[in-house]
């Protein structure tokens, strides 16, 4: 199992720079990420770095916390797809499903049509970190049914992180067209193999190059 195709390099945090978003776009082609995750402002100047290169752009939407109006989260997704976005990360609403509103799902629906719609990926946050091994399983059950690509873990601001018991329950419940994107405190690359091994089809870290340096040390000693 190769890890490098399976990442998405990531820089989420508040103070990302131009230099530093030109470097992570360049870094994912240099070691052939899956692509690049990157704040919905900087969409635009992502798709232009990559170019043809088959690198793909990822942006998030309602982050991170899942609580805007559906409506908010519906033009967040049109406008970064717009700008380029290939693939939409969103935080569901923790706080409906919690209150037991029917309408989380709804809202999931409504955003995952709107995606499809122009022919994007779209992911669904569930913060595992913050829920029960019940809920877990509950969420991966209203993501499937609402039409997401993918279930993701966490979004890395909430504390803790992926798990690979989070990731095995989720394999278990999702099905087999629903893949899994393990995110939240990935730091290496034995870490992150353990993960996919346990179900994961993606990695969201902001480590990515310090895996690489890791992999690349394991290959020097066995020879």
């Amino acid at each position: 199992m190769e890890l490098a195709p399976t990442i998405e390099h990531t820089r989420l945090k508040p103070d990302l720079t131009e230099e530093q978003l030109d470097s992570l776009v360049h870094e994912a082609i240099d070691f052939g990420f899956h692509g690049v995750c990157v704040p919905p402002f900087w969409v635009k100047r992502a798709h232009r770095e990559a170019g043809n290169t088959g690198i793909k752009i990822i942006t998030v939407a309602g982050f991170p916390f899942g609580y805007s109006l559906t409506e908010t989260r519906l033009d967040e997704i049109s406008r970064v797809i717009d700008h380029g976005a290939d693939e939409v990360d969103i935080v569901w609403n923790l706080s409906a499903f919690r209150t037991g509103m029917p309408w989380c799902k709804i809202d999931l629906a409504r955003c995952t049509q709107a995606a499809h719609a122009r022919q994007r990926i779209i992911k669904i946050i569930l913060e595992t970190s913050l829920l029960t091994e019940k809920e877990i399983a509950e969420g991966c059950r209203i993501c499937a049914e609402a039409g997401a690509d993918f279930v993701k873990t966490s979004t890395g601001f909430m504390g803790g992180g992926a798990e690979e018991k989070h990731i095995r329950l989720m394999r278990e419940t999702l099905p087999a067209s629903v893949g899994i994107k393990a995110s939240g405190g990935i730091k290496t690359a034995d870490q992150a193999m353990k993960l996919l091994r346990a179900g994961a089809d993606r990695i969201g870290t902001s480590s990515a190059l310090e895996m690489m340096q890791e992999l690349k040390k394991s290959r020097v000693k066995k020879f």
